[in-house]
């Protein structure tokens, strides 16, 4: 009896050691693997094969690659289809280049931190305009639709639409649109043009020809500046507001110093806040510029 226990004791010490080279082992096998960085998630991933493809072309694998600390709004392949863009054969690697990079900021900004209303700086030196409400996260009005997937080196926000960098300031795009050839030549009569082409983040409800003319107006000329001045500011708020930012009865100051007032139902319209004047249809939206934002609208907006 006494060798059999003698003899126990080594087994059950054998046994115990089996037991924790196993735990060893498994633990071994169960380290976490290395967190992918924004390009190997975006070449593993058959939903960005279009994009990864556009990197590829445009060079600029190894920037997502090893650049630190930058957020990519990413379109996904149906954010592609949904922009026209089948295959990226048609763009050169310059074109590519140019819109890819302005999908990139130099910083990590999850969903939570998106400001309410604000510029953000790309890799391509332009600005993207952000905005975060009670419909969800935004991009130049593109709806964020899944955020912050984290990569090594930053942060991933799936978008539904591809974005377009500007070209273009607020007064540039009046003066080549010939709708607009009447707002353009109102604003350059009352000495706005620097205003409206230098840096900001306006919101321009700008009526368009027919506007003008629905409103009584046929010559811009013929109005004073001291008229035609404050109409026109009041045209523009100082910050970016897309129509995905718009909910109904929102206000918002102008340039002015009064209030518009933005409905969305039953149909979308502005109007100075409290003006006993008909309200606006806004009949186009999301015209982006590299200042900011037109709206243009049916009638002019007078208090």
């Amino acid at each position: 009896m006494e060798n059999f226990k003698m003899m126990r004791l080594p087994m059950l010490a054998f046994a115990a050691l089996t037991v924790f080279l196993a735990s060893c082992s498994t633990q071994e096998n169960t380290v976490p693997a290395p967190v992918p960085n924004i390009q190997q998630i975006l070449a593993q991933s058959p939903n960005y094969s279009l994009l990864n493809a556009a990197v590829n072309k445009a060079g600029l694998a190894s920037t997502l690659a090893t650049t630190q600390n930058i957020t990519l709004f990413a379109p996904d392949n149906a954010a592609f289809n949904a922009s026209g863009i089948t295959s990226i054969d048609a763009l050169t690697s310059a074109q590519l280049q140019g819109i890819l990079t302005y999908h990139v900021v130099g910083q990590r900004v999850g969903s939570a931190a998106v400001p309410v209303s604000d510029t953000v700086k790309t890799l391509n030196s332009r600005n993207i305009f952000a905005s975060r409400n009670t419909n969800g996260v935004f991009t130049n009005g593109i709806r964020v639709k899944s955020a912050d997937m984290l990569g090594s080196n930053g942060i991933i926000h799936t978008i539904q639409r591809v974005l377009t960098p500007p070209s273009k300031t607020i007064v540039a795009i009046a003066i080549e649109d010939t709708t607009l050839s009447m707002f353009a030549t109102a604003v350059n009569k009352v000495g706005l043009l620097p205003t409206f082409g230098g840096p900001g983040k306006f919101t321009v409800f700008a009526p368009t020809n027919a506007a003008f003319r629905a409103s009584g107006i046929t010559d811009v000329n013929l109005l004073p500046n001291s008229i035609l001045e404050p109409i026109l500011k009041g045209h523009v708020i100082g910050t970016n507001v897309f129509a995905s930012d718009l909910v109904n009865n929102i206000t918002a100051p102008n340039l002015n110093g009064t209030t518009l007032i933005i409905t969305t139902t039953p149909s979308a319209t502005v109007k100075i806040n409290g003006s006993t004047q008909a309200a606006a249809p806004i009949t186009a939206t999301d015209i982006v510029a590299l200042n900011g934002v037109i709206h243009k609208i049916g009638r002019v907006i007078i208090p």
